[in-house]
């Protein structure tokens, strides 16, 4: 069984805008990788920046990649 990351991704709806969830909780919803930056950092996952972000295998993106936004 593969473990769970602690960060859910998930797809691009019609605005751009990415749900996520930490820890099984929607923390809110990004539009880019700055908003990740945010949203990890008030959950005390300070990554780093937006290159460390998009490389972490903490991270489960559906539905695309970090460099996806759009639908």
């Amino acid at each position: 069984m593969t473990p769970m990351r602690p960060v859910t991704v998930g797809p691009p709806d019609s605005q751009g805008g990415r749900l996520v969830h930490i820890h099984n909780d929607a923390v809110g919803r990004a539009y880019g990788l700055w908003d990740m930056v945010v949203y990890l950092r008030r959950a005390g996952l300070d990554m780093g920046e937006e290159d460390e972000i998009a490389a972490s295998n903490l991270i489960e993106w559906i539905g695309g990649g970090p460099t996806v936004w759009e639908p």
